[in-house]
């Protein structure tokens, strides 16, 4: 890796060097001041509350990246307290997609707010990118250079978050995903962005229309998944920020 000071993270992100007016975090030297780390169970859960960190505050996506443990990372840069307030805000979202049977429990989240990371740290928190041949997808991916387009297998089509909606569905099984996704479909004009896979049988599908086409889809979908496989995760992201459409799958 060639990439090893704050002053890089613009290139990380496709972002332009500079920001005198601290709209994204960035200090006149074109540093950042703090990273932000946001770990969480399933794909689903960590672009939920991505798009909830990306309302809350001024933040930039750097990369996002998956382990074998189904573990989700969202690797954020900004400012302390830009970065702070967006952590806070993941959280409270991904936590109650994940509620704890035992309330002792430990939460399902983690978040870390890094300021100032060392320089040999930033070797280690950020990664190239890296495509793993067993699940077939990049486990290490930066967000898309154009966060308004979304491919397809019928090509590449802009978005319009403000009449747009996302939809996730998220299971663990093949067989109950592919039945959710088949009702979801049937019962709504909506599109099939594609799907992430992150091992140990998760499995997320992303669709896309306008937000009624899109909650009834997800509606009609989950009861289908009981008896086939086991319900992770079903969201609807109404109007999503440019941050979530840029981390979605190609």
């Amino acid at each position: 890796m060639n990439k090893s000071t704050l002053v890089d993270l613009a290139d990380w992100s496709g972002a332009e060097n500079g920001d005198p007016d601290g709209s994204t975090g960035l200090t006149t030297s074109g540093q950042f001041d703090s990273i932000g780390i946001f770990e969480t169970l399933g794909w689903a859960a960590a672009i939920v509350a991505l798009d909830a960190m990306s309302k809350a505050a001024s933040i930039r996506v750097i990369q996002a990246e998956w382990n074998d443990m189904l573990g989700s990372v969202i690797k954020i840069a900004g400012s302390t307290s830009h970065v702070q307030s967006a952590l806070e805000a993941g959280f409270l979202v991904a936590d109650a997609m994940h509620p704890k049977v035992d309330p002792k429990a430990a939460s399902k989240t983690l978040t870390r707010l890094i300021n100032r990371p060392d320089e040999q740290a930033i070797r280690a928190i950020l990664s190239p990118e890296e495509y793993n041949v067993l699940i077939e997808q990049f486990v290490v991916k930066r967000p898309s250079s154009s966060p308004n387009a979304i491919s397809s297998p019928e090509g590449t089509f802009s978005v319009n978050p403000q009449s747009q909606a996302l939809g996730f569905i998220e299971t663990q099984g093949f067989t109950a995903v592919f039945e959710a996704i088949d009702t979801a479909c049937k019962a709504a004009s909506v599109e099939v962005v594609g799907k992430e896979k992150l091992g140990g049988g998760y499995v997320t599908v992303v669709i896309r229309g306008d937000v009624a086409a899109v909650n009834a889809a997800v509606d009609a979908a989950k009861p289908r998944i009981e008896g086939l496989g086991k319900l992770i995760a079903c969201h609807v992201i109404a109007r999503p920020s440019a941050a979530a459409l840029g981390l979605l799958p190609k």
